[in-house]
């Protein structure tokens, strides 16, 4: 199931991200960068939902696509990072610790499924919540200035952001405790 509708939007997400980055880019005021990649990043979150919703409705789930899914949300996220840091709205020690997870929980899960213990790092309520305060963070970091001339989005980012670094580490950490028994089995 490569090609179904759910994957090509997931593919489209990848294949879009570095839109973000490349706003950026461009000569335009910094208001109207923000407001553009705020724009690209909710639709693009978006998808996210839009894609597992569609393959569920249509009877398109596939393993290849519950792989792709969470690889394109953690490029998302990244490239999301990687672009608030150069901006100066994200400390260097939040996107390490959310960038690092990522990177160390994908290796535990591609670590685990190679010894058949892939069922003790499923996805849990945890990731789930950390993802959600990302994906909410992110787009209000990004657009850095007033909502509906009331919200502070820097500031709701700024502790969203934070409360997302303490769920990578819980979650992290939750993670690792339910796979190291396993690899003490294995090993032995």
């Amino acid at each position: 199931m490569f090609l179904t509708i759910p994957t090509l939007l997931t593919w489209a997400r990848i294949a879009s991200i570095p839109l973000i980055v490349g706003v950026y880019y461009l000569d335009w005021t910094l208001p109207t960068k923000n407001l553009v990649a705020t724009a690209m990043f909710v639709l693009f979150a978006a998808t996210d939902w839009l894609d597992g919703w569609l393959a569920r409705r249509l009877q398109q789930t596939s393993a290849f696509g519950a792989f792709l899914d969470p690889v394109a949300d953690k490029i998302l996220i990244c490239a999301s990072l990687l672009v608030l840091l150069e901006q100066g709205r994200v400390g260097a020690l939040v996107a390490l610790i959310i960038i690092g997870r990522e990177i160390a929980i994908s290796a535990l899960r591609e670590w685990m499924a190679h010894i058949g213990a892939s069922r003790s790092v499923a996805v849990h309520m945890l990731g789930k919540l950390k993802t959600v305060a990302q994906m909410v963070a992110i787009p209000f970091l990004l657009y850095d200035g007033r909502l509906l001339g009331v919200i502070d989005t820097r500031w709701w980012g700024t502790g969203l952001i934070y409360v997302a670094a303490l769920l990578t580490v819980w979650s992290m950490v939750y993670y690792l405790r339910k796979a190291i028994p396993e690899i003490r089995a294995k090993a032995r």
